[in-house]
């Protein structure tokens, strides 16, 4: 009896009629925490060490962990263990998931531990293999190496957090885990200004922030954990037919994810190529790119992913794809004028952040034209992370797989072209291309499911590239009055900036306003706390 009224008033929880567009604005809250702590590492990283050596040799080696976070972790197993997860809770009640959860933890950590072990023992050949161009400099590839082996156990940590981050989101926890990537970048910015000094080579400081950063990021999470399955035996079941069906979508998404991976892959690969600093200038281009998509794309999509995982498990084909519309049009009400922004006012913005120290005026232009044509396809990458998660609310995790390898052939067709005659601009721009081409399949493939997007409406889209546009012509007549380049003090030239961004922005929001933009009314409504029934799939969640 009891057990019934504890999975009752958590499915009651789920149906609740939630605010996407609330619950959406605490994880951007988190996640705007995490990135300024994270730009003021990526600030640190750049005065202490620049483009050189020493960071290609860093970012090289943090790509390969990161790599396989997200095919092991966060990626692939969100994507399979949140429907199979918030079905079982419907269908076997609270014991049955949280003994599913479990035993997904145990094979998880068993996994994660032979991986981090093969990692470091492989982490010659793995180096070679990412970054070619690294033999030409032995002491770079031998760098590189060392600092792998340092960082693989990384990965262990951060794929248990991954999937405890999982768990709470399927029950509308959505703060806490948001919050867990600051503790990354708290170790990283520490170890950082006080560890330098007595690390040979310096840089081992900061994989040695990386290991404590993983650590915390999993040890913050476990009180909401805990709190959760409190009451709920300890128990373990590998013949659980559900782990197997974990197991079986997540093959399709560990390849889909590992396309993905080919695509940065190919990116390193080309940059260790084109000349010293190439490596890490790629780098601090698309850090600025993913604030807006972990902002609003990444915020958006975990809110709507369990959503719609609850509306597939009740086959409401319907609710789902009224979500996906809801969710698109959303996220590209707040990121189409992030891309104007960036695009606008690259330069000042990089200067700000980056341009100081071991990082130069040369250094600055670089990064500012590859972020340029890395903003050409914001609206894409966001618009991905809402469509991909869609199947695999449906526990289809094939299609995506299909669809991103031509997303791959088009990308290394691009920057093979691209490359030789732009540069590092034209492994940006090949990535933008390919996302597009990506969004494009993705579509056509969903409506394939679920019938038109009656919810992606012309009207809207048409009001948000409107209301973009005339923001861009603001900012370009700003930065037009004044020259980028001159030298001034930098508390003048943040001030001017910041009220330029403002400016362009209370334009766009203006004209959205004259519009009479949907999307500008609902934020209004979510963030002021009045309820409303979202177009797009029912209620919004409680956030927690």
């Amino acid at each position: 009896m009891e057990r019934r009224f504890v999975v009752k008033e958590f499915l009651m929880e789920q149906e609740r009629p939630g605010k996407i567009a609330r619950a959406a604005g605490v994880v951007s809250g988190a996640t705007l925490l995490s990135r300024i702590l994270g730009f003021l590492r990526d600030l640190i990283i750049a005065r202490l060490f620049g483009a050189g050596t020493a960071t290609d040799a860093f970012f090289a080696a943090f790509r390969l962990p990161n790599m396989l976070r997200e095919l092991l972790g966060e990626g692939a197993l969100s994507a399979a263990f949140i429907p199979v997860f918030t079905e079982s809770f419907r269908t076997r009640g609270r014991e049955g998931a949280w003994r599913l959860a479990w035993t997904a933890l145990m094979l998880l950590a068993l996994l994660l531990v032979a991986v981090s072990i093969a990692g470091i023992l492989l982490a010659p050949w793995l180096i070679r293999l990412i970054a070619p161009g690294f033999q030409a400099v032995p002491s770079k590839l031998h760098l590189a190496v060392y600092l792998t082996r340092m960082m693989f156990p990384y990965i262990l940590f951060i794929g248990v957090a991954a999937l405890f981050m999982a768990i709470l989101n399927s029950q509308g926890h959505f703060a806490t885990p948001a919050l867990s990537p600051s503790m990354l970048n708290i170790a990283m910015i520490g170890c950082a200004l006080y560890l330098t000094p007595y690390m040979q080579p310096p840089i081992l400081a900061l994989a040695i922030g990386v290991l404590i950063g993983g650590v915390g990021q999993l040890l913050i999470q476990i009180p909401a954990i805990w709190r959760r399955s409190r009451g709920a035996h300890w128990s373990i079941d590998v013949s659980d037919p559900a782990v197997g069906r974990i197991t079986r979508l997540m093959a399709p998404g560990i390849a889909g994810l590992a396309i993905t991976q080919v695509n940065v892959f190919i990116g390193t690969l080309l940059a260790s190529l084109m000349g010293e600093g190439g490596i890490s200038v790629l780098y601090y281009a698309f850090r600025l790119i993913q604030l807006p998509i972990g902002l609003f794309g990444v915020a958006i999509a975990t809110v709507a992913f369990p959503t719609m995982a609850r509306q597939a498990a009740n086959r409401s084909l319907g609710e789902v794809g009224a979500t996906v519309a809801y969710a698109i049009r959303l996220v590209l009400f707040v990121t189409l004028p992030s891309m104007v922004g960036l695009m606008v006012f690259r330069i000042p913005i990089i200067q700000i952040l980056f341009e100081r120290g071991a990082f130069d005026r040369s250094v600055t232009l670089a990064t500012a034209e590859v972020v340029l044509f890395y903003a050409v396809g914001l609206g894409a990458y966001v618009s991905n992370r809402i469509l991909v998660p869609a199947f695999y609310s449906l526990q289809d995790t094939a299609t995506p797989v299909k669809i991103g390898m031509v997303t791959v052939m088009v990308n290394i067709a691009s920057s093979l072209l691209l490359m030789r005659p732009m540069g590092l601009a034209g492994l940006a721009l090949a990535t933008a291309l390919s996302s597009f081409v990506n969004l494009g399949l993705l579509l056509i493939a969903l409506q394939r499911r679920l019938g038109r997007l009656n919810g992606l409406r012309v009207r809207s889209l048409v009001q948000i590239a409107g209301a973009a546009a005339v923001m861009a012509l603001i900012g370009l007549s700003l930065v037009h009055l004044r020259d980028p380049l001159a030298v001034e003090p930098s508390l003048y030239r943040a001030a001017v900036l910041s009220f330029e961004l403002a400016a362009s922005l209370a334009v766009f929001v203006g004209a959205a306003a004259c519009m009479g933009s949907e999307e500008l009314k609902g934020l209004v409504r979510g963030l002021t706390g009045r309820r409303r029934e979202v177009r797009g799939g029912g209620s919004e969640e409680d956030c927690h």
